[in-house]
C-alpha cells in the first residue's frame, strides 16, 4: 500500500514539474505550449484598436442613428473585415461585434492606426470581370447570394440579379460561353466560374470544391457586395508596444509576488497541509498555462488580473477543506477519517461559489466585449481548473502522504 502512494506522489511531483517546466521553457526553438507562445492583447503587446458604426450609405439618410443593420447584415461586414485583415497579414487581430451596430477591430503590433482605418473601413466593392478584368456586372446588381445543395448532392452559390444585372449577366455569359468569369471582390478574386451557356433568367449557379462553411462565406461575402451599410470611425486609439510591454512586466511581477506570498502563508500556517496545497496550486498554473498556449486564447490585461484573482480563489478553496479537517481533528478524529469527513463537509461551499462565479462569468463573457471578455475567459477557465486541483488533486496528494505513513496530528493543524 504504501509503494502505490510512494507512486502516486511520484507521479503527481513529475507531473508537477513537468507543467512548470513545459510553461518556462515550452518545446522546440518557437517555445510552444510556454508562456511565451501565448496569443497577446492589444493591451499587452501594442497595437491599433478601432471602433467603428455602422450607417446607411443611401444619399438621403441623413440620420446615421436612425440606421440598425440587420443580424446578418453584420455578420456579413465582421467577415469583410475578418478577411482583409487577413490579407494583410494581421491574423493576431480580433474582430468583434459591440451591440447592434458597432464593430470593434483590435490589431496587434500596428502603429498607424490611421493606415489601418483606410485600408478596413472601405465598403467592400464586388464585381464579375471577363478575362481581360474588364468590369461585367457590378456587385450591387446582386439581389441575393445563397449557399445550396445540387442534385448530385454537392455544395453550390446560388445568385439572383436584379433587373439590370439580369440584362447584364446574361449579355456577359452569352459571350464568355467556355470562358471564365473572374468574381472580385476589393480585387481579390472569390471564384472563377466556367461559363457553359448564356443565362438569361436571372440566376446563376457557382460550382466548385466547396465545403458547407466554404459555399456559406462565398455567399456571404458576394452579398456583401450590395451591403447598405458604410463604416465610420467613432474611436480609435494607439496603444504603443512599451506600454504593453511594461504593463506586462509590472503585472507578472505583481502576480509572482503575490503568489508567493500566499504559498509562503499557506505552508507556514497550514503546515503539511500547505505544502499539499501549494503542491497542488503548482499543477494548477502548470494546467492553466498549458490551456492558454494550447487553445490560442488572447491574454489581455483584465485576463492577467482574472488568472491572478482565480489563484486566489483556487487557495481560498484550500483552506476552506484544511478548517474543515483542523476542525475534525479537534473533535478527536483520526487524520484519516479527518481528511474524508473535511473534504465532504467543504465541498458543498466550494461548488456553490464557484457555481455562481461561473455563472457571472458566463454573463460578462457573453454581454461583455473586448478586455472585459478576456477577464471573463481567464476567469471561467481558471475556476474550473481550480476546483479540479482542489477538489481532485489536493485530496489524492493528501491520501497518498497520510498512506506512506505521515499521520502526526500536529503536522495537520491538530493537537
Amino acid at each position: 500500500m504504501k509503494a502505490k502512494n510512494a507512486l502516486i506522489l511520484a507521479v503527481l511531483f513529475v507531473a508537477a514539474v513537468g507543467l512548470m517546466a513545459l510553461t518556462y521553457f515550452g518545446i522546440g526553438q518557437n517555445k510552444k505550449l510556454s508562456y511565451h507562445d501565448i496569443k497577446k492583447g492589444l493591451d499587452l503587446s501594442g497595437g491599433v484598436y478601432i471602433a467603428y458604426d455602422a450607417y446607411s450609405s443611401e444619399a438621403d439618410n441623413k440620420e446615421k442613428k436612425e440606421y440598425t443593420p440587420t443580424g446578418e447584415e453584420m455578420e456579413t461586414a465582421l467577415a469583410i473585415i475578418r478577411r482583409r485583415l487577413d490579407d494583410k497579414g494581421w491574423t493576431e487581430a480580433e474582430v468583434s461585434k459591440e451591440g447592434t451596430r458597432r464593430i470593434r477591430v483590435e490589431i496587434p503590433g500596428v502603429d498607424d492606426a490611421e493606415t489601418a482605418i483606410n485600408e478596413l473601413g472601405q465598403t467592400a466593392q464586388l464585381s464579375f470581370c471577363d478575362e481581360s478584368l474588364a468590369v461585367l456586372v457590378e456587385g450591387k446588381n446582386v439581389e441575393n447570394a445563397a449557399a445550396g445543395v445540387d442534385q448530385n448532392g454537392n455544395y453550390v452559390v446560388s445568385l439572383k440579379f436584379n433587373e439590370e444585372g439580369k440584362k447584364q449577366f446574361a449579355e456577359a455569359t452569352q459571350k464568355n460561353i467556355g470562358k471564365s468569369i473572374f468574381i472580385l471582390m476589393d480585387n481579390t478574386l472569390l471564384s472563377a466560374p466556367t461559363v457553359n451557356e448564356a443565362i438569361t433568367n436571372g440566376n446563376a449557379q457557382i460550382s466548385g470544391s466547396f465545403t458547407s462553411e466554404s459555399a456559406q462565406n462565398l455567399a456571404s461575402l458576394i452579398k456583401s457586395g450590395s451591403l447598405p451599410f458604410a463604416l465610420d470611425v467613432v474611436s480609435s486609439n494607439t496603444v504603443g508596444a512599451t506600454l504593453g510591454v511594461n504593463s506586462l512586466r509590472t503585472s507578472a511581477v505583481g502576480g509572482v509576488v503575490g503568489v508567493g506570498l500566499v504559498l509562503i502563508f499557506m505552508l507556514i500556517f497550514y503546515r503539511m497541509l500547505g505544502f499539499v496545497a501549494d503542491w497542488a496550486l503548482a499543477i494548477y498554473f502548470g494546467i492553466e498555462m498549458f490551456i492558454l498556449s494550447f487553445f490560442n486564447i488572447t491574454l489581455t490585461l483584465p485576463g492577467v488580473a482574472g488568472v491572478i484573482l482565480t489563484v486566489g480563489m483556487a487557495v481560498d478553496a484550500n483552506v476552506i477543506i484544511f478548517e474543515r479537517i483542523k476542525e475534525e481533528l479537534r473533535q478527536g478524529k483520526t487524520i484519516k477519517v479527518a481528511v474524508n469527513n473535511g473534504f465532504s463537509r467543504a465541498f458543498p461551499a466550494i461548488f456553490d461559489s464557484n457555481f455562481t462565479t461561473i455563472i457571472a462569468g458566463i454573463v460578462l463573457y457573453w454581454l461583455g466585449t473586448g478586455p472585459i471578455k478576456g477577464f471573463a475567459q481567464t476567469l471561467i477557465i481558471g475556476i474550473v481548473i481550480s476546483m479540479f486541483t482542489a477538489i481532485v488533486i489536493t485530496r489524492l496528494l493528501l491520501k497518498a502522504v497520510i498512506g506512506i505513513g505521515i499521520k502526526n496530528p500536529k503536522l495537520y493543524c491538530g493537537k
